[in-house]
């Protein structure tokens, strides 16, 4: 595969968990705003006003050897940016040792196992994980790194209105989701009941989301623990947001939709 200049390889095994991420495992463009309850449905990107960036400024993009993640890539390459893109091959993962410092981290990593109109469950622990334990342990590991700065400093965690807190039929989850004191604590005891109700088989009656049930609650978590973060970082350089890219032409859709991600 030819990738785009200003692109290097990076591979996620080399980043270190952060110690209390490793104890707990078993436990946009629209900004996140905290006083937001449901800001996470697509929106048009919006016109580039003024350029805020040049080649010293670093992007990191989970997922993105294909799809979605490499249509990014290629774009911010193209615009001029420095463009970590991680991949498994630890070899290749070397050529990025040299950076120390990064500005902008762009969370597109998931799976889904369900095909299109198929909702099953068998695998929700591993799309957990995935999608949203991969996102929180992975974006503590690197927050130590980013340069602090309002103007480019920035965290984009590509999600779906699957996660759209009115697909949560649950009222006390829902209540919970919608307190503007929401806490991370909160959010894993949520995905941790929800995969307590897969395994004794009563998920179906829980008030969890209807569609592709999986993946829809590891987006509620995700955008969840993206306000989280916007409130914890607002005062501190640090923008975070999330964007729904619609239903979009991918592995995942099996080639549906109505636009092409890459």
């Amino acid at each position: 595969m030819n990738y785009p200049p200003h692109l290097a390889l990076v591979s996620p095994s080399s980043i270190p968990k952060p110690a209390a991420a490793a104890a707990s495992l078993d436990h946009s463009t629209m900004e996140v705003n905290k006083d937001t309850t449901e800001p996470y449905l697509s929106s048009p990107i919006p016109a580039i006003t003024a350029r805020w960036w040049c080649k010293d400024t670093v992007a990191v993009v989970t997922g993105a050897n294909r799809g979605i993640g490499f249509s990014m890539v290629k774009q911010l390459a193209q615009l001029g940016l420095t463009v970590i893109l991680t991949a498994r091959d630890l070899e290749k993962g070397k050529k990025a040792k040299k950076f120390r410092v990064m500005d902008i981290l762009i969370n597109n990593a998931a799976v889904s196992f369900n095909d299109l109109y198929e909702n099953s469950v068998d695998h929700a622990e591993i799309v957990m994980k995935t999608n949203f334990y991969g996102v929180k342990f992975l974006t503590e590991a690197l927050l130590p790194m980013f340069r602090r700065s309002d103007s480019i400093s920035r965290i984009l965690n590509i999600s779906s209105r699957l996660g759209s807190i009115n697909k949560m039929r649950n009222p006390r989850m829902k209540e919970m989701l919608q307190n503007e004191n929401l806490s991370a604590k909160q959010i894993e005891g949520m995905v941790d009941l929800f995969l307590e109700n897969v395994k004794n088989g009563t998920w179906k009656n829980q008030g969890w989301p209807e569609i592709w049930t999986d993946y829809a609650v590891s987006k509620l978590a995700l955008n969840a623990y993206s306000r989280v973060l916007a409130k914890q970082f607002e005062d501190f350089g640090l923008r975070v947001n999330c964007f729904c890219p619609g239903f979009t032409q991918t592995s995942m859709t099996g080639g549906k939709g109505h636009s092409h991600g890459g």
